[in-house]
C-alpha cells in the first residue's frame, strides 16, 4: 500500500538562503539541538552531507522506535531537491517497504520561499495498519523550526 503526505510553509528568506540550511548537515544539528523535534541525536555514520551520507537518528521516547539509519538518496542543487530513505531500523521494522523523505526549497520571489516536506511510503498489505503511523508532523515541526532560524538569521544580518 502506497501512500503520501505533504507539508508547505512560506519563508521570508530567499530560496538560496533556505537550501543552504536544507542541502548540509547543517539541518541535522539545527534538529539536534531543539528538544522540541523529539530527535535526541544524530550521527553521521558516513558521509559529508552529499548523496549517499548515512545518518543515524536516535529519537527521544519510545513511541514507536528508538533508532533508525537514513541515507541520502539525492542532493540536486539546481533543483533544490533533498530525498532521505530509511535503510535500517524504523519504519522497515513495522513492515515498510519503502520510508522516503522529500524536501524541496520552492523560490517564490527574491525574498521568499517555500519549503515543501514530503513523506512516500511503502508498506506491505498485512502490515497496512501501520500507514496510521505515518505523520507530517515532524517534518511541520522541522519546516517551522527551520524558518525560525532563518529568519533570525536573516533579521541578524539586516541589523549589519
Amino acid at each position: 500500500m502506497f501512500g503520501q503526505l505533504s507539508h508547505e510553509l512560506e519563508v521570508n528568506v530567499p530560496a538560496s538562503e533556505a537550501w543552504e540550511l536544507y542541502s548540509t548537515l547543517r539541518l541535522a544539528k539545527l534538529v539536534e539541538e531543539e528538544p522540541a523535534s523529539g530527535i535526541e541525536k544524530v550521527d553521521v555514520i558516513e558521509g559529508d552531507g552529499g548523496a549517499g551520507t548515512i545518518l543515524k537518528l536516535t529519537f527521544a521516547g519510545p513511541p514507536l522506535f528508538t533508532v533508525y539509519k537514513e541515507k541520502f538518496t539525492k542532493l540536486d542543487n539546481e533543483k533544490r531537491l533533498k530525498e532521505t530513505e530509511v535503510i535500517e531500523g524504523g519504519y522497515l521494522e513495522l513492515g515498510f517497504t519503502l520510508y522516503l523523505i522529500r524536501f524541496k526549497v520552492i523560490e517564490k520571489d527574491n525574498d521568499s520561499c517555500i519549503i515543501e516536506s514530503t513523506i512516500e511510503y511503502d508498506v506491505k498489505e498485512e502490515d497496512a495498519a501501520n500507514a496510521s503511523y505515518v505523520t507530517i508532523d515532524a517534518l511541520a515541526n522541522i519546516a517551522e523550526l527551520s524558518k525560525n532560524y532563518l529568519t533570525k538569521n536573516k533579521a541578524a544580518k539586516d541589523e549589519h
